[in-house]
């Protein structure tokens, strides 16, 4: 992993596009050496927060997940952002042409790894999950987020602003639908004992 194109992307967007576009990565190389190590900040501190810290509702005593249940948590929420990554990846492709961009799926992919950095990197939070905390931080990832995909569209898929600005609409409203989706498929995992288990 290069460590200065993730802060020349977060600090110099405009720069950062340019470099990510120039690195050229193919989809196995964007995974082995940025979203894959990026993924595994959220799983671990969501383990080690939700088993061994916990958090509180009002004035009660912590709440812990048991340490089974936080592991499950933990490993499938890792293998879900792998596949909405991949997945975001293959709708910008197929909606491409609507916007005049013949882009390869791997410049695709660069693009939805890429904006999703500040989202993996507030992944840390988890370690102490109090939800106001998370929150806190969380929502300006988010929109920082999107904020770098408004910027790295018009490099990645060599489109102009106008175009730019309603093709990362289009993906915008899809990440949030993926959003809710990956939500929902969690939820229906608990039926199968992947739910939360709490400490007594």
């Amino acid at each position: 992993m290069k460590i200065n194109l993730i802060g020349n992307l977060l600090l110099h967007p405009s720069a950062g596009w340019e470099q990510v576009k120039a690195e050229g990565l193919s989809i196995k190389e964007c995974y082995g050496r940025y979203v894959i190590p990026l993924a595994l900040i959220a799983p671990i501190a969501t383990f080690i927060g939700t088993s061994m810290v916990g958090w509180r509702v009002g004035s009660d005593d912590p709440v812990r997940l048991t340490t089974d249940s936080a592991l499950k948590i933990s490993v499938l929420t890792f293998f879900a952002m792998l596949v909405v990554v991949y997945v975001l990846a293959r709708t910008i492709h197929w909606m491409a042409q609507t916007y005049d961009s013949d882009k390869s799926l791997s410049e695709c992919f660069a693009l939805a790894a890429f904006t999703a950095v500040p989202l993996f990197l507030v992944g840390i939070t988890m370690v102490y999950p109090m939800p106001w905390f998370v929150y806190l931080i969380g929502l300006p990832a988010l929109g920082y987020s999107v904020a770098l995909l408004y910027s790295g569209v018009p490099v990645m898929m060599e489109v102009n602003k106008e175009q730019g600005f309603l093709f990362s609409s289009a993906i915008l409203a899809l990440g949030l639908v993926s959003l809710v989706g990956l939500i929902v498929v969690s939820v229906s995992f608990w039926g199968f004992g992947a739910g939360p288990s709490f400490r007594t």
